[in-house]
């Protein structure tokens, strides 16, 4: 009986510990800035966007991170490319990135291709993942949405060009001439959750790069 009780115990200071570690971490990204170089670079490369434009990119790119420290260590996506490529920018400056990574993350996040993910279903399952994640953190109901959360909606709201575009409208998606994904389609897809391609055009199911993911 005692031997039950100190498992017991054992297993509610472990789960108290993780979301002591899980709000730590969350405190600490809300407080966080993105390194003024770091963001000199990103308008570098995205000269169009403005200056509150790119504040938005900068949101998103937060809420990504919140994602990976809810996603516990699992796979998620990007499903921005004007987010992934400040992400990339960032992860340039390797120092700062890696002490962000582990006071944020607790362990390196790696920008992977798509081409280097072990299977089609880790980018299948990242997608979702993200998905789930960004609807909850804004109030949305991921299988029956009325509205795209912010890193699904930021590259067509900013015209990125070779964005990842995503309409709630499973038919206009696929009446879209420029390859636009049906977020709506992620939702009802089932699983848990995320994994991006850079490239695909399957209806959404696995696009963006991935969360540890991305282009090059």
């Amino acid at each position: 009986m005692k031997f039950v009780i100190a498992l017991a115990l054992l297993a509610a200071l472990i789960l108290l510990y993780r979301r002591w570690v899980r709000a730590s971490r969350l405190r600490y990204l809300d407080q966080f800035e993105i390194p003024a170089a770091v963001l000199e670079r990103t308008r570098a490369k995205r000269p169009e966007l403005t200056q509150e434009q790119m504040h938005l990119v900068q949101q998103g790119l937060q809420q990504y991170f919140r994602i990976c420290v809810a996603a516990g260590g699992r796979f998620a996506s990007m499903p921005s490319q004007a987010v992934d490529d400040l992400w990339h920018e960032f992860i340039l400056f390797t120092r700062q990135y890696e002490q962000f990574c582990k006071r944020a993350l607790g362990d390196y996040l790696h920008h992977t291709p798509v081409e280097a993910m072990p299977t089609r279903d880790t980018a299948t399952e990242g997608i979702r993942r993200t998905w789930r994640l960004a609807c909850n953190m804004e109030g949305i109901d991921p299988k029956h949405p009325q509205r795209l959360p912010l890193l699904f909606a930021l590259d067509a709201q900013l015209g990125i060009a070779g964005g990842f575009i995503y309409t709630l409208n499973c038919k206009d998606a696929a009446a879209s001439s420029g390859g636009a994904f049906c977020a709506s389609h992620i939702g009802s897809c089932g699983g848990d959750s995320g994994g991006g391609d850079s490239g695909s055009s399957d209806g959404g199911s696995s696009c963006g790069s991935g969360c540890g993911g991305g282009g090059d």
